[in-house]
């Protein structure tokens, strides 16, 4: 259940304010030579120093592994879920950085992708379609709509750019627990899927690849990459369903994801 109360929405808006603002400070640190693990050791002092508590640290998921660090940091051929480590960023890479908050049990959930220094042309193209697919589907986040909506409005941005969109890892509802019902996936049919109504919350997050959708899990039991290796990138997006449209809610202007 993803409508909330006003008291509900407030510390969602709380936690989105975090979150947008860990995102900003690891903007500001990603250069080449930073190691993952700098990155996640900076988020998690960021969150709790801002009153919050990291929603990915110690999340079990569908009884997997528990995740052991505060942030997913995913590089170049890595969609999702990336652990942090040892691993230095190097010049030209793209790299997803996924940041989950709490607030009073509430939480909020957005990523973004960025280039390392200077990147290729192929890697700028499929960041800006990825940024811009994730605007197309907050903007038909409206009362009344549909699920399907929001997904369909996805797909055709990024497969009319030619890119193929993740299936097999989609957007969620979100409030007291980071994953809620119902699904919000990157494809699908307009008109369809469950009705949205105002105070719901969403995170939608598109994930593009510049080759096919299939996915492969590392053996590590989270990191998941493309399959044909090719480079993939991942905006997400907290939003509360209102009267005038979609409040982002882990932007620092709370109007459009970043």
């Amino acid at each position: 259940m993803t409508v909330k109360s006003a008291r509900e929405l407030d510390l969602m808006r709380r936690a989105g304010r975090v979150v947008a603002q860990v995102k900003a400070d690891l903007k500001s640190a990603i250069r080449p030579g930073v190691r993952t693990g700098d990155l996640d050791r900076m988020a998690e002092e960021r969150i709790r120093q801002l009153g919050a508590t990291p929603s990915f640290k110690g999340y079990a998921g569908a009884g997997a592994t528990p995740f052991p660090s505060t942030i997913c940091v995913s590089v170049n051929e890595e969609i999702v879920h990336g652990i942090p480590g040892d691993r230095a960023l190097e010049e030209g890479d793209i790299v997803s950085v996924d940041v989950g908050a709490v607030v009073e049990g509430f939480h909020g959930d957005s990523a973004f992708t960025m280039s390392v220094g200077e990147t290729s042309e192929e890697a700028a193209r499929l960041i800006k379609a990825t940024r811009e697919a994730l605007a197309v589907g907050i903007a038909q986040a409206t009362a009344g709509a549909r699920i399907g909506d929001i997904s369909a409005a996805v797909q055709a941005h990024a497969e009319g750019l030619g890119y193929s969109v993740v299936r097999q890892y989609v957007g969620h509802g979100i409030g007291r627990d980071l994953h809620e019902d119902p699904q919000v996936p990157n494809y699908g049919v307009p008109g369809r899927g469950p009705l949205l109504r105002e105070s719901m919350t969403l995170a939608i997050e598109p994930m593009l690849n510049v080759g096919g959708w299939e996915t492969v899990q590392m053996d590590d039991g989270w990191t998941v990459t493309t399959a044909d290796g090719s480079l993939s990138a991942h905006f997400e997006d907290t939003i509360a369903i209102t009267k005038s449209g979609a409040e982002v809610l882990t932007a620092l202007n709370g109007v459009r994801g970043d």
